[in-house]
């Protein structure tokens, strides 16, 4: 709470000490992650997202195998070593076996690492993804105020979703989570209960981010709670950092829709952050993803500017995939 209330020059010192501990635990190296959003399609009404189910003018898509598999083999050439496969939650036994099937193709067939992020499915699905060859997965938990949980996630509910996150982790996979920042309701004691969950869930990979209403949703037009101090964006980054010394930290996109000069996902890079995540979508379908409005890197230049962004932060970029992968034999989980 101490931290997260500094002011002034100790905003400076805060950053600057959560830069210099992600130098010395995770190394200078900048990780790379390629976005692949192979569908829009989802069943749940989020009351912030902008493809909730009950936005009727989206247009829908979802990406054929094969046009994912050669996203993915050109993935190498562009200094990406792990594909994130995300998506709207649709869970249907005939998609997730589909998704099983892609998994495996992309490893037997790519070098590449596999993240899957699509949401709340039963332990065994799971466990059928990781015996296909997922290697890690994102779901964040968003707040851990399972009342204000409950209000924006009409179709889930917080227990649950922790629950998810336990049973990855049982399963051997490197496990991400994290939270928005600024919902609406939220304190600062609701944000540093944030922070600790993420300790005390022993994540790999933390995204964090300000909440950015769509206006297609219930929340259109709410403001963030940090609108009138939004550098409490980047002072949650760098608390994170300094509580959770050895996660890969992503300067996720959403920091460059608030942040536009300098870009706040370079300003993220500097403050505690060390995972970039262009976006490898098809440039036909970027319009048809938006979860917020003013996403970044919808005429297709964030996948072809970050190695230039990198050169600019005087920061190289890793040449594998991070964290050594949690190797789980099937079944012995």
């Amino acid at each position: 709470m101490e931290l997260l209330r500094v002011r002034g020059a100790e905003r400076a010192a805060l950053y600057q000490r959560a830069d210099t501990l992600r130098q010395q635990i995770m190394g200078d190296a900048v990780f790379l992650r390629g976005i692949v959003e192979f569908s829009n399609v989802c069943g749940n009404d989020c009351h912030y997202c902008g493809i909730r189910a009950g936005n009727g003018g989206l247009r829908r898509y979802r990406l054929d195998d094969d046009e994912i598999l050669a996203v993915a083999r050109g993935m190498p050439a562009l200094g990406l070593h792990t594909i994130v496969l995300q998506s709207g939650e649709a869970p249907s036994v005939s998609a997730d076996r589909r998704l099983g099937r892609l998994i495996a193709r992309i490893k037997r067939e790519t070098p590449l690492a596999v993240t899957l992020s699509v949401g709340n499915r039963p332990r065994a699905t799971y466990a059928y993804w990781r015996d296909c060859g997922m290697d890690r997965y994102l779901l964040r938990f968003e707040t851990t105020d399972a009342a204000l949980f409950a209000r924006l996630h009409p179709d889930c509910d917080f227990a649950a979703r922790i629950a998810c996150l336990e049973h990855l982790r049982a399963l051997g996979v490197q496990v991400g989570s994290g939270f928005m920042i600024g919902l609406p309701g939220e304190t600062v004691e609701t944000l540093a209960r944030n922070i600790m969950l993420c300790r005390d869930l022993d994540l790999d990979m933390i995204g964090i981010g300000p909440f950015i209403a769509h206006p297609d949703t219930p929340l259109a037009g709410c403001r963030n709670a940090y609108a009138d101090d939004p550098e409490m964006h980047f002072v949650a980054l760098a608390v994170l950092r300094q509580f959770n010394p050895r996660a890969h930290i992503p300067a996720t996109t959403a920091y460059d829709a608030v942040f536009r000069e300098p870009p706040g996902r370079d300003l993220a890079l500097r403050r505690g952050a060390d995972v970039f995540m262009p976006n490898v979508t098809p440039l036909r379908h970027k319009n048809d993803y938006q979860l917020y409005p003013g996403k970044p890197g919808l005429d297709g230049e964030d996948h072809g500017v970050f190695a230039a962004r990198m050169s600019r932060l005087g920061r190289p970029v890793a040449s594998g995939p991070g964290h050594a992968l949690r190797l789980v034999a099937a079944g012995t989980a």
